[in-house]
This record gives C-alpha cells, sequence and structure tokens, in this order.
C-alpha cells in the first residue's frame, strides 16, 4: 500500500534500499493485484443469513483513495432478514462534507441498476434503486426493493471513496 514519502535531510545518503522503499515500493502498490475481503451483508431489522450463498469483495487501495467491487449472488438457505440491506467497507470512510457514491446492479426476475451511497465517516453503503418499474424515485435495498428476493438473485456494487486513513 502507498504511504507518506519520507522527509529527506540534506545531505543524507540515498541508498538503494531507501530509493526501492521510496519510489519503486510505491509504484508497485500503485499497480498490484485487488485484495479480496468478506463484505458484512446487515439490515436494519432483522439481519439476512447467507447459507450457501456467496458474498466476496476486493478492493485496490492507492493512499487515501479505495476502489471496492462486491458480488453477491444468493444462493439455497438464504434468509433475506428484512430492513435496508447495508454492506460493508474494508475502511472507514473520510469524514468530509461529501456522501460517495458508485454504481449497483440487481439482478433477479428483472435487472435493476442503481447506486451505491457511502455516507461521510460511514462504515457501510447502501445499494438504492427505482422503487418501482414505473416508480423511478429511489430506494433503499431490503428484502422487497426493489422486487421481492429470490434465490438466485445477483447484486454487483461498485464504489470509490476517501478513506479516513
Amino acid at each position: 500500500m502507498t504511504f507518506a514519502p519520507r522527509t529527506w535531510v540534506v545531505g543524507e545518503v540515498v541508498t538503494g534500499a531507501l530509493m526501492n522503499t521510496e519510489i519503486r515500493d510505491q509504484f508497485n502498490s500503485m499497480f498490484a493485484a485487488w485484495t479480496t475481503y468478506t463484505p458484512a451483508w446487515t439490515a436494519s431489522t432483522t439481519n439476512p443469513i447467507l447459507g450457501t450463498s456467496t458474498l466476496t469483495g476486493r478492493y485496490l487501495k492507492v493512499g487515501r483513495r479505495v476502489d471496492i467491487d462486491m458480488l453477491l449472488t444468493t444462493a439455497s438457505g438464504v434468509g433475506f432478514g428484512s430492513g435496508v440491506y447495508s454492506f460493508s467497507v474494508p475502511f472507514t470512510a473520510a469524514s468530509a462534507s461529501v456522501s460517495y457514491l458508485g454504481t449497483a446492479r440487481c439482478t433477479g426476475v428483472a435487472t435493476w441498476i442503481g447506486q451505491t451511497i457511502l455516507a461521510s465517516g460511514g462504515t457501510t453503503f447502501n445499494a438504492t434503486f427505482p422503487s418501482t418499474a414505473t416508480d423511478t424515485r429511489g430506494t433503499n435495498m431490503g428484502r422487497n426493493d426493489p422486487e421481492i428476493h429470490a434465490v438466485g438473485m445477483v447484486l454487483r456494487a461498485t464504489l470509490t471513496y476517501q478513506s479516513a486513513s
């Protein structure tokens, strides 16, 4: 991972090891493979149960910028819980005067295109979709939104945000 560069001192002897740490290693971390993480799937009333479903995430952190991808594929034994769904991010978001937006796609009976939102200082994000096929106002994803979820539902989400540290 990238880090703040050192402050050099006048007359300091620059060694190959210092150059590797300060330059090579910094650049390598910006082009490294993404790191996997397991997002937590929670709900405002009753938490969902994964059963044999899969929930995977990955992130790339360069400095304080974090890019994440998440994939949820529901399978047998899933319990959808109740209330508004939230998914954890690998690092707490910076406390800024903005919320961070990304994209979401939910495929069940129909395909729904929406967005993700992470609040300033937040540790979880929500996915927002149109309320119904005829009502395009946004609603946070939950057990029955944007449709009644069943086995085989797939949620893909992406988000870019600034981490707190």
